[in-house]
C-alpha cells in the first residue's frame, strides 16, 4: 500500500521539479535575465551592498570598479522601468541568501504614476518571471498584477504559460546554463554601453521646490522605510545623474524630506554634476537618460568617494576590503574583464563621436 502511494508522489514531485527548472530555461534570455541570475549564483553573505531600482543602475554604477578600487562587493537587482511596488519584495528576496551591510535604492522611478508603468507589462514581468518560485515570488505577483486590469495572475504564478513557445532555444548553452537559476555574470550586472546621445546639462532647481510624489509611490516608501525600520537595515537612497526635468526635480526633493526625516541618506548626484565631472556631450548614451561606459566611470568615482566618506570611514556600516581574498576570485576575475572592456568601450565611444555616429530613438530600452 505504501508503495501504491510512493511512486505516485515521487513521480508527481520529479514532474514539478522538471517543470519549474525548465521554466527557468525557457524564460527569454537578456540582461535583466543575466543579472538576476547572476546574484543567485553569488555566494552566500558576500554581496556587501544590494542595489535596487530601474535601468539607470547598471548603466551608470560599475560595480567590478568598485570592487577593484574599495575591495567592496555591490551587486544590482535592477531592470527596466522597475515599479517602486516591487522593491521591498526584491530586498526580501536578496535577504534569502545575503546579508548585506546596505541596500542602496535608485529613486527615479518613484517620482511617476503607477498607472503610467503599467502601459507596457513586460516591465513587471522583468521583475516577477526573473525571480526564482517562492512565496515571496507569489507575494511579489499579487502586489505587482491587478486582475482588474485584465491581467490573469495565474498566467504570472506559472510563467510557463507564456515562454512554453521558447521550447526551440531550449538546448542553447545561454538557456540551459540557467536549470537552477544561478550562473556568474562576468561583471557583476554592469552594462558596457558604448553609444552616444548628447543633451544640455540640466540645471538644477532649489532644494526648496518641492512637489508631491504620486500618492501610491508615496505609500510604497513610507511602508519600505517602515520595513528597513523593522529589519534593521541600512539604506542609502540615490538618483543617478540625468537630465531631469522641473517638475521632477520638485518630486526628488519632496523624496528627499522624507528619506532623511526617517533617517536616512538621500544622494542626489544631479546636484554634484560638477564634482562628477560629466560630460553631457560625451558621457550620455540616449540624449539625457542613461550614461555610458565614459559616463559610469565617472559617476562610479564620485560614488566610490560617497561610500567612503560615509559609510566606510565613519564605520557606519561594515562594508569591508575583500581584495586578496580566495571567496572573492570571480570579483578579481570581474574586476580584470571590467579594465579590458571598459577601455575598448571608451574608445569606441570617442570613435563613434569622431565618426558622427549616434544613439538612434526608439532602439533602447526604457527607465
Amino acid at each position: 500500500m505504501k508503495k501504491k502511494i510512493f511512486r505516485p508522489v515521487i513521480f508527481i514531485l520529479i514532474v514539478l521539479f522538471l517543470l519549474v527548472h525548465l521554466t527557468y530555461c525557457l524564460r527569454t534570455n537578456g540582461d535583466v535575465k543575466d543579472r538576476f541570475v547572476g546574484f543567485y549564483w553569488e555566494k552566500r553573505n558576500t554581496v556587501d551592498a544590494v542595489f535596487i531600482g530601474s535601468s539607470p543602475i547598471p548603466a551608470a554604477i560599475a560595480t567590478p570598479k568598485i570592487y577593484g578600487d574599495l575591495g567592496v562587493t555591490v551587486f544590482p537587482i535592477s531592470s527596466n522601468v522597475q515599479r517602486p511596488v516591487a522593491t521591498k519584495y526584491l530586498v526580501e528576496e536578496a535577504l534569502k541568501s545575503q546579508s548585506p551591510d546596505l541596500f542602496i535604492f535608485e529613486m527615479r522611478m518613484w517620482t511617476g504614476e503607477d498607472d503610467y508603468m503599467l502601459g507596457n507589462m513586460a516591465h513587471t514581468r522583468e521583475v516577477t518571471d526573473n525571480l526564482k518560485y517562492s512565496i515571496n515570488r507569489v507575494k511579489c505577483i499579487n502586489a505587482m498584477v491587478s486582475e482588474e486590469n485584465g491581467e490573469r495572475r495565474l498566467d504570472y504564478y506559472f510563467d510557463i504559460f507564456k515562454y512554453h513557445s521558447n521550447w526551440k532555444t531550449l538546448f542553447m548553452w545561454s538557456q540551459l546554463r540557467t536549470f537552477f537559476y544561478s550562473y556568474p555574470d562576468e561583471l557583476k550586472g554592469f552594462d558596457v554601453e558604448t553609444e552616444v546621445g548628447p543633451c544640455d546639462k540640466p540645471q538644477i532647481i532649489s532644494a526648496d521646490e518641492k512637489e508631491p510624489i504620486p500618492g501610491g509611490q508615496e505609500e510604497c516608501l513610507n511602508e519600505l522605510l517602515s520595513y528597513l525600520d523593522e529589519k534593521n537595515l541600512n539604506a542609502l537612497f540615490v538618483v543617478t545623474p540625468f537630465m531631469i526635468p522641473e517638475d521632477e526635480q520638485k518630486k526628488i526633493n519632496y523624496i528627499a524630506d522624507i528619506v532623511t526625516e526617517r533617517g536616512y541618506n538621500f544622494l542626489d548626484m544631479n546636484r554634484s554634476l560638477d564634482e562628477i565631472g560629466l560630460d553631457f556631450s560625451v558621457d550620455i548614451r540616449d540624449y539625457g537618460t542613461h550614461t555610458n561606459v565614459c559616463g559610469a566611470v565617472k559617476v562610479t568615482d564620485f560614488f566610490e568617494k560617497y561610500l567612503k566618506e560615509n559609510y566606510i570611514d565613519t564605520g557606519k556600516c561594515l562594508l569591508t576590503d575583500h581584495r586578496g581574498d580566495k571567496c572573492y576570485y570571480s570579483w578579481d576575475r570581474a574586476y580584470e574583464k571590467y579594465l579590458t572592456d571598459s577601455e575598448e568601450g571608451e574608445r569606441k565611444v570617442h570613435d563613434n563621436i569622431e565618426n558622427g555616429i549616434f544613439y538612434e530613438l526608439g532602439t533602447g530600452e526604457g527607465e
